[in-house]
């Protein structure tokens, strides 16, 4: 990915001047990060062959993918694929949606490519995927305030070609335009096997536009203290430049990102592979990254004993309301619901059928009094009610 050495880079000295510390809950989680997950993966990333534009290795690669979510508890209705055209060539990203309990349209993107140059990429990006993959499991219990993407994309290694496609026809031609809280791109933290891999590199936006470097800049340094609260690792900051979060800049958004101290020499080529690098070191990156996307999307600090761990993370929002209800299947399987709006007298004043369901459906609530409802989704097997009201 990357081919300039850190000429402006410098040893940050860590401080938690941002109000951050430990919590345990936090902890606990970080401590359930797999090596054996990042190493059978890793393994499995390689075999999976040269990844480049048009092969079946790629294809299989995003079976791989979607299949690993799905295995974590994720489900069809929270997986979307993205198609765009690359080189003359149908090439996809892939998104797993995971909706937040107070902005559930405010995304933190914790994002990585999964297609190789030359060689089987085990580092560059098998490392960055496998990471992501830890994230994805252990938060997928989870409650955040904030809904998270997973996004892997496509099309990196031709010139960023698949994040460009997402910001231009996802994140701008959504209406309104996707509000991004936050991306924070992981590409090449495989370390190299003859080195010590104990720092890593975080990355913050210097470019332009300026406008978002400040708040940049600000995230970087909890990326920073979530990595030393979180993992063994030490930092050093760096710039950001030449990965999948550049057409997320260039959009004003703001990032963050991570990429190995100790750079590989065997990037672009086919020796890159396990072999030549540190799988410890990506167990431990995932532990930092598992504790950045706690923070990040601000996560429960319970276990699952709240309303919404037992009921399937299903949501209704806005809250208050006004015209128009979306509805959130979270976690549930069901691709058939009803959805009942129910007044405080008892009365059903809307009862719809929802087939082939998507992650989110909006009703409209046009013709609706001011006031107090209960809003119920009903499956052949759950039944699930939440109070909403409507000005």
């Amino acid at each position: 990915m990357k081919n300039l050495l850190f000429s402006l880079s410098f040893l940050f000295l860590i401080s938690n001047g941002y109000g951050q510390t430990y919590v345990p809950f936090y902890g606990t989680v970080v401590e359930q990060v797999s090596e054996t997950n990042v190493l059978t993966n890793l393994t499995e990333f390689e075999n999976l062959g040269i990844k480049r534009r048009g092969t079946t290795a790629l294809q299989n690669t995003l079976d791989w993918l979607k299949a690993e979510y799905l295995s974590y508890g994720y489900t069809a209705a929270q997986i979307q694929e993205y198609s765009f055209t690359n080189a003359g060539t149908t090439c996809k990203n892939l998104v797993v949606t995971k909706v937040g309990t107070l902005y559930p349209d405010k995304f933190v993107i914790i994002c990585g490519h999964y297609d190789t140059i030359t060689g089987k990429g085990t580092n560059d990006n098998g490392s960055g995927v496998v990471t992501i993959f830890e994230v994805a499991r252990l938060l997928q219990n989870i409650p955040t305030e904030y809904s998270i993407k997973f996004i892997n994309f496509s099309g990196e290694e031709d010139g960023l070609v698949g994040s460009q496609n997402f910001v231009s026809s996802v994140v701008n031609a959504t209406n309104p335009k996707m509000d991004i809280r936050l991306v924070f791109n992981i590409d090449e933290v495989g370390g190299r096997a003859d080195m010590t891999n104990d720092t890593i590199t975080c990355e913050r936006d210097t470019g332009s536009p300026t406008s978002n470097n400040a708040a940049s800049n600000a995230f970087t340094n909890q990326l920073i203290t979530c990595t030393q609260l979180y993992s063994p690792l030490n930092t050093y900051l760096s710039y950001a430049y030449a990965s999948d979060y550049m057409p997320f800049e260039d959009n004003n958004e703001v990032i963050t990102g991570f990429f190995e101290r100790n750079e590989t020499p065997h990037r672009h080529t086919s020796t890159d592979l396990l072999v030549n690098m540190d799988p410890h070191y990506v167990y431990n990156i995932a532990k930092a990254a598992t504790g950045a996307m706690l923070n990040f999307a601000v996560a429960s600090t319970t276990l699952a004993t709240n309303d919404l761990s037992n009921e399937y993370q299903v949501s209704f929002y806005p809250s208050p309301a006004k015209d128009f209800l979306n509805i959130s299947l979270g976690t549930l399987t069901d691709s058939h619901y009803t959805f009942t709006l129910v007044d405080l007298q008892g009365k059903s004043v809307i009862n719809k059928q929802i087939e082939n369901a998507q992650l989110i459906e909006t009703v409209s609530l046009t013709g609706l009094s001011k006031g107090i409802y209960l809003a119920v989704l009903e499956t052949a097997k759950n039944r699930i009610s939440k109070k909403i009201i409507i000005e």
